[in-house]
């Protein structure tokens, strides 16, 4: 029985770890070229499995391109689902904020494709934007307006706080060389990055402090 479960583990690793070498196959060309500049047999010999190997994983470049867009939000999400009624606000948007100005800098491939798929009014990824993400918002939105309500924080609109957010963050990401035309400077910079953190961190933290606080 024991041989039986180490090989079927065996398996599910090997699986989970073409899998994700497809993903990231496809990240990479996706960002570049776009769904339809991009063609499954480059995105099969970059992962190094068969045209064959691929479409069993994902039965056509639809499925893909949702595919690394969804894993795409995971991870773009991942720093907003951990904000929590019980935090300290001004710190937990402090939190928020370098983490996702890591994620820009660690994932740029990521919210660059993100990007591009919002600027082409994302066909592919409505239901998903209008489901699962607008619930996630919609529910951090609530956090913040209960923070605002007890007093701890300035009366903004969460939404529009949210939006603010993202936007400072991704920047760095999506327009990372107009950045780096005009700094000379990226994220990959470690001084930088800090600069950036703290910067962004007081200017927003600013904005939502309650005077006097």
């Amino acid at each position: 029985m024991k041989s039986i479960q180490k090989v079927s583990t065996r398996r599910s690793r090997a699986v989970a770890a073409k899998r994700e070498a497809i993903l990231a196959a496809a990240l990479e060309f996706f960002s570049q070229f776009g769904i339809h500049g991009t063609s499954l047999d480059k995105v099969a010999e970059r992962a190094d499995v068969s045209k064959t190997n691929l479409l069993y994983y994902f039965p056509s470049k639809e499925a893909l391109y949702v595919a690394v867009l969804k894993e795409i939000l995971d991870v773009w999400l991942a720093p907003l689902r951990a904000l929590h009624d019980d935090q300290q606000p001004l710190d937990a948007i402090r939190d928020y904020i370098r983490l996702k100005l890591e994620v820009s800098r660690d994932h740029p491939q990521a919210s660059k494709l993100f990007c591009l798929e919002m600027l082409q009014g994302a066909p592919l990824l409505k239901g998903e934007l209008a489901g699962s993400l607008k619930a996630l918002v919609d529910e951090k939105a609530g956090v913040v307006e209960r923070w605002i309500n007890e007093g701890k924080l300035a009366a903004v609109k969460p939404h529009h706080l949210i939006f603010m957010l993202w936007a400072t963050t991704q920047h760095y990401a999506d327009f990372a060389t107009q950045v780096e035309a005009i700094t000379g400077q990226t994220l990959s910079d470690s001084a930088f990055f800090n600069e950036a953190v703290d910067n962004i961190q007081r200017m927003i933290i600013e904005g939502i402090r309650i005077r006097g606080a």
